[in-house]
């Protein structure tokens, strides 16, 4: 039942060529366009993300050498869709693709909730309140939680809380579209490198820069594919 390797290479080949589809060799596979949007009402806004952040996070590696990852929101958590890892010369990890990271414990999770509109953080919160998992916990007092939500939106950055993993440390901001926030976007660094207060003298503003173009990218996209 299943397609010889050769047909299935050559099929996306011709997929690449004609756009639907591009060859991400430093993730070891292929990623669907936003052309595919023609092809279907069923297509999904979360790969034009992708689309719109592969190269800029690239150049950002190529520029700060740590790797970074972008996540989306699923419900209770954001799940890391696509990192730099393979390709970054520091990097701690292979890879967190897939990786669910907590709202209120992982410096991913704190930049997308922190700029959400605060009637949907509450909900987040209601959800994440009743949640088994541990680094859930300050979701469980509303206090500290939105001290730390005002703190994060001051400083326009994100955080890993402290404890949490303490070998590597992340520094995350939002990824803005239309006034919303659509994704997070962050750079880990070993801790023992740097303190935090350097790495966001060094990292966060080409961070924010990188955040800032791939919202610009999401537009362009957008436009094209309408």
């Amino acid at each position: 039942m299943g397609l010889p390797k050769s047909t299935i290479v050559r099929l996306l080949q011709t997929l690449e060529e004609e756009g639907f589809v591009n060859n991400d060799r430093m993730q070891g596979g292929y990623q669907i366009t936003s052309l595919t949007e023609s092809l279907s009402c069923g297509f999904q806004r979360d790969p034009l993300i992708l689309e719109a952040g592969r190269q800029s996070m690239q150049d950002l590696t190529r520029e700060v050498k740590w790797p970074t990852s972008i996540a989306l929101f699923d419900f209770d958590a954001v799940v890391v869709r696509y990192s730099t890892a393979s390709s970054s010369p520091l990097a701690p990890f292979h890879s967190t693709v897939n990786m669910r990271l907590s709202l209120v414990s992982r410096a991913l999770g704190r930049a997308y909730l922190a700029f959400c509109a605060d009637a949907v953080i509450n909900d987040i919160v209601g959800v994440l309140a009743r949640s088994g998992n541990q680094e859930d916990f300050i979701a469980r007092n509303p206090k500290r939680l939105w001290s730390n939500i005002y703190e994060i939106r001051k400083k326009g950055y994100a955080e890993r809380v402290v404890g949490i993993k303490p070998q590597t440390s992340t520094l995350a901001v939002p990824v803005m579209f239309n006034g919303e926030v659509r994704a997070s976007l962050g750079v880990t660094y070993f801790s023992s490198v740097m303190s935090r207060k350097e790495a966001a003298e060094r990292l966060a503003p080409s961070l924010i820069a990188t955040a800032q173009k791939i919202g610009q990218n999401l537009a362009q996209i957008m436009e094209h594919a309408s």
